[in-house]
């Protein structure tokens, strides 16, 4: 990543390659499957790409990785510098609602790296979904000389800010510009004269957007798979003579189909249907890709011996696929806090009693058949 320093009235600034190497792609993979996620981040501080000097571009980014990795390579044969604030490994949308990416710790950086005396102009372009976490007026109000030895407290980072000298003589403070919401678009916004058009301000969270982020949430919930499992294996064995390990076998297995299924519906199918799924709430479109797949399954005649089972395994599935596709609230770009807490309120309840009464009526159909 890193192919030598560049020379500055400060001292040596590390210079980093715009193109990813097989580490690089191989880092990249495994985050994607959660591993090594918490680790995978980059120093706080400046950085160069190409060969920037004292009117260069400064482009602001969070120390994930990920996220560095995604802006220097959309900066390729660009010269320009590259701040990188302090997240603690979050990228930029997630931290800026944290307030990790915010005004405080970008008019920290600022001043730790001595910005002030690298560049010339006051111009810093921030991506625009880190907007929720950045004052444009508090940072340049924060970065001019009338307002030193002020303090600011911004989420969990606070800010003893005293404006340093410029050999240059500019007293004025930094202006933030906000980017385009996709890196790949900085080029066009550059040509643009530094303005997002329409196309760049929008989010979009297309079929490639959405299959991106399932492995994430695929990972982090088969802890919760492994348990679901573990339950219908215990009661699938119970009849009215106890518990029967050749019974909870025989049908453990098939009931470790229909979970599995139930799980990929609501954590790989839903998401990928998102928009063609004619409710709102991600739990009701789970719900929905779930009774869909029971209705399948019962159409093979495959969904339970008796009656009591086909039932129970439609309030099971459904209630499986909905919980999974809630998770992908968290993912999604076109959900709030308050409407998820709106949406957990209805169908958290909702998904107990249908678990929990699939599971009884599971319990029931075995002590009717095996009397």
């Amino acid at each position: 990543m890193f192919i030598g320093t560049v020379k500055t009235r400060v001292g040596e600034i590390k210079k980093v390659s715009t193109r990813l190497n097989k580490e690089d792609i191989l880092g990249a993979i495994k985050v994607r499957w959660r591993i090594g996620r918490t680790h995978y981040k980059v120093d706080p501080g400046l950085y160069a790409v190409g060969n920037p000097d004292d009117t260069s571009d400064v482009f602001v980014t969070a120390n994930y990785r990920l996220s560095f990795d995604h802006l220097r390579k959309n900066l390729d044969g660009i010269n320009a510098w590259i701040l990188v604030l302090d997240t603690k490994g979050i990228n930029v949308w997630c931290a800026a609602g944290k307030g990790t990416f915010g005004t405080a710790e970008l008019v920290n950086r600022i001043r730790a790296t001595r910005l002030k005396e690298i560049i010339k102009h006051r111009r810093i372009i921030v991506p625009q979904l880190g907007a929720s976490g950045v004052s444009a007026y508090q940072v340049k109000a924060l970065t001019s000389p009338k307002n030193a030895f002020k303090t600011i407290y911004s989420g969990n980072a606070s800010v003893y800010f005293q404006s340093e000298s410029s050999s240059l003589g500019i007293d004025r403070g930094f202006t933030v510009v906000f980017g385009p919401v996709r890196a790949a678009d900085i080029k066009a916004f550059i040509t643009n004269g530094y303005k997002s058009t329409e196309a760049m301000r929008k989010v979009t969270f297309n079929f490639y957007d959405r299959l991106k982020l399932v492995p994430v949430d695929f990972v982090y919930s088969f802890t919760k798979l492994l348990v679901a499992l573990a339950v219908v294996f215990i009661l699938s064995g119970i009849n009215t003579h106890g518990f029967n390990i050749n019974q909870a076998l025989h049908k453990g297995l098939v009931s470790a189909y229909y979970i599995l299924s139930a799980y990929i519906t609501g954590i790989i199918l839903t998401p990928a249907l998102l928009p063609y799924i004619p409710v709102r709430m991600f739990a009701f479109k789970g719900m929905i890709t779930g009774l869909v797949l029971s209705s399948v399954f019962t159409a093979f005649s495959s969904l339970g011996s008796t009656a009591l089972e086909t039932v129970a395994w439609f309030m099971l599935i459904s209630a499986i696929s909905s919980f999974m596709a809630m998770n992908f609230t968290g993912s999604s770009t076109i959900t709030s806090l308050s409407g998820v807490k709106k949406e957990m309120k209805i169908f958290v309840p909702i998904q107990i009693v249908l678990a929990s009464g699939g599971l009884i009526l599971m319990v029931l159909s075995n002590l009717v058949v095996l009397k």
